[in-house]
């Protein structure tokens, strides 16, 4: 067998789309997920926004998902894929956790989510942002929906993960504090908000430390009102403008089967 790339499946595409046979299509989605690992732990931050195709099906979902007491996990994908993903292996760990009456450890979750996505090829369509604190210390990692996953310092995921990128790049430093942390994870995470139209709404922050997890749903509100609708509404006289007048004496109506008609006076 030659070596380079083969371009058998391009053509049996081509032959199978002349036969009228539909391709794949590729399906949109939106999300701005990110993490970092600080001095003391691991933050997670992810938007709100729900979309289905161009429609904002929920303004305030949440997108940060428990896996285990020391573990959190941010969805990006299919809501339905990445619920149902990390609900299975938040249950799992809890069945080893009472086998063992070990804590969980963050490369478990990480493998046994990594062997799940890589059995469906991709068709589970779950983008992961995975961080918890165990024994060894704060962990944290991306895991694809075709199972491969990196072990990084920083990380986003989403449609607007390269905007929330830049500001980690431009603002990341070793050591972090967890006020700096914080506070670096929300600025990411508006950076997708404010140029991805995917990603919306609120800022949700999940800081993990050793022995203790604070959630901090709507850690900042960006997409309040700014418009308050006066009650009630009044219109000044000729806004809407009459092209045709007509006027009927209340004398001239006859009523016949429910529906009231003008009689012909002529």
């Amino acid at each position: 067998m030659t070596a380079g790339f083969q371009f058998d499946l391009c053509k049996r595409n081509q032959l199978l789309e002349s036969k009228g046979v539909k391709g794949v299509s590729v399906t949109k989605t939106g999300t701005t997920i990110a993490g970092l690992v600080f001095k003391d732990g691991v933050v997670l931050g992810a938007d709100t926004r729900s979309t289905s195709g161009s429609t904002v099906a929920d303004k305030n979902c949440e997108k940060i998902h428990f896996i285990a007491p020391n573990i959190y996990c941010c969805g990006a994908g299919t809501a339905a894929d990445t619920e149902n993903v990390t609900g299975m292996i938040s249950s799992s760990l809890d069945l080893h956790r009472y086998a063992t009456g070990r804590e969980s450890r963050v490369v478990t979750a990480m493998t046994m989510l990594k062997s799940h996505l890589f059995r469906y090829q991709g068709h589970v369509s779950a983008a992961l942002v995975l961080g918890g604190v165990d024994f060894r210390g704060p962990h944290l990692f991306t895991v694809y929906p075709h199972g491969s996953t990196d072990s990084l310092p920083f990380c986003t995921m989403g449609s607007g993960s390269l905007n929330a990128m830049a500001v980690f790049e431009s603002g990341y430093k070793d050591n972090l504090t967890r006020e700096e942390a914080v506070e670096l994870v929300a600025n990411a995470i508006k950076a997708g908000i404010y140029n991805d139209l995917g990603s919306g709404s609120n800022v949700d922050i999940c800081v993990i430390t050793k022995g203790h997890v604070d959630y901090l749903r709507n850690h900042e509100y960006l997409q309040g009102k700014t418009y308050q609708r006066r009650q009630p509404v009044v219109y000044q006289k000729g806004t809407t403008a009459i092209t045709k007048e007509s006027l009927v004496s209340l004398s001239d109506l006859t009523i016949q089967d429910g529906d009231a008609t003008a009689m012909d006076t002529s």
